[in-house]
């Protein structure tokens, strides 16, 4: 039933088909029996129940003239931004309703390899391969502010809850900026130690950072001061991410895999196995319970709490190079070597009837 409104905004499809369940025939008599119940107990009744052990495909966006590697959705969900890598350096922005391209601009000089969004929605910061971050003024790309203090390719970008501060990772080490008077703050590595990925923890001030050699190294944003290093993996990591809850951190590796990992104490929790190439990227829900992982043989979707593998498909018919939820979690989307933006949303169960 639900498939006959795909045009419409998720939450109004999910509406209008528990309106018609409602007010349809059999099942509307098979659930007038029993006591009485309230409206708001009738209404509960029908939640209906959006589940990733099956994802639908919702639309393909086509723009991009080489592979997705990054994507981010905007903190209301309206919108979803993407760049692009070798010979297409540009930022586009879709319409995540329905699938428009709204705007596409010039980022970088030859490809975007890091972007991310502030959570306060007011900033977009992008690097590449230039060496160059780029600020730019949300819903006003016009208003752009370049830094050239990096020597080497920007790999990874983070930003703070709080929104006032990015940091930067590359080859060349990591640095943080101050969003709003747009200045440099201090570099925190330099070249000793390349950085591929960047996580921030939920408090604000705890960083997580991921190089060459699988190693993780927490970092205290407030003192600049190294907290630990640990050796997870057997190669590159690919992948990081903090719960937000803070309690979890996940990596993903060159190694083909993931790994779950008490953040208080970097005890590991479980590995999750089952790629068969290298982890490009991650995503995790909102709730912190499911994550995402793409690597060249598509998308698995994992329960976080208990390893299990809920989902697997073929997304594109090449690598998985990004991975994003959007804020309320109820869509997927991912970036391919193929130039093009899938967008998942899972499929949706009725509960079973109470008696």
């Amino acid at each position: 039933m639900i498939d006959r409104y795909t045009h419409l905004p998720l939450s109004i499809a999910l509406t209008l088909a528990a309106v018609l369940t409602l007010g349809g025939g059999s099942a509307a008599r098979e659930f007038s029996t029993g006591p009485l119940q309230t409206r708001e107990s009738r209404l509960e009744s029908f939640r209906l129940i959006p589940s990733w052990e099956t994802a639908a495909l919702v639309r393909t966006l086509e723009g991009h003239e080489s592979a997705v590697d990054s994507l981010a959705f905007s903190p209301d969900g309206m919108a979803l931004l993407s760049g692009g890598s070798f010979n297409d350096a540009s930022i586009r922005v879709w319409s995540a309703d329905s699938g428009d391209q709204l705007e596409c601009f010039r980022a970088q000089r030859t490809a975007v390899t890091a972007m991310a969004m502030s959570p306060d929605g007011k900033t977009i910061a992008s690097g590449g391969d230039d060496a160059g971050l780029n600020l730019w003024k949300w819903q006003d790309t016009g208003d752009n502010h370049l830094f050239l203090d990096s020597f080497h390719n920007i790999l990874t970008l983070a930003i703070t809850p709080d929104s006032q501060v990015l940091v930067s990772g590359g080859l060349d080490g990591i640095r943080l900026w101050d969003l709003r008077t747009r200045r440099p703050i201090y570099t925190l590595v330099r070249f000793d130690s390349p950085t591929y990925e960047l996580a921030v923890h939920p408090n604000g001030y705890i960083l997580a950072s991921g190089g060459s050699k699988g190693e993780i190294r927490l970092w205290n944003l407030r003192t600049g001061e190294a907290i630990a290093q640990y050796g997870t993996h057997q190669d590159k990591i690919s992948a990081l991410a903090f719960t937000p809850d803070g309690k979890t951190l996940v990596t993903g590796s060159d190694d083909r895999l993931l790994k779950i990992w008490d953040a208080q104490g970097m005890k590991l929790q479980r590995t999750l196995r089952g790629h068969a190439g290298k982890i490009r990227a991650i995503a995790l829900h909102p709730d912190g319970k499911i994550l995402a992982s793409g690597s060249r043989d598509g998308i698995r979707i994992w329960n976080l709490e208990t390893g299990e593998l809920i989902n697997q498909f073929q997304a594109h018919p090449d690598w998985v190079q990004s991975l994003a939820f959007n804020p309320d979690g109820t869509i997927l989307a991912s970036g391919g070597f193929d130039n093009t933006i899938k967008l998942w949303r899972p499929a949706i169960k009725m509960p079973k009837p109470q008696p």
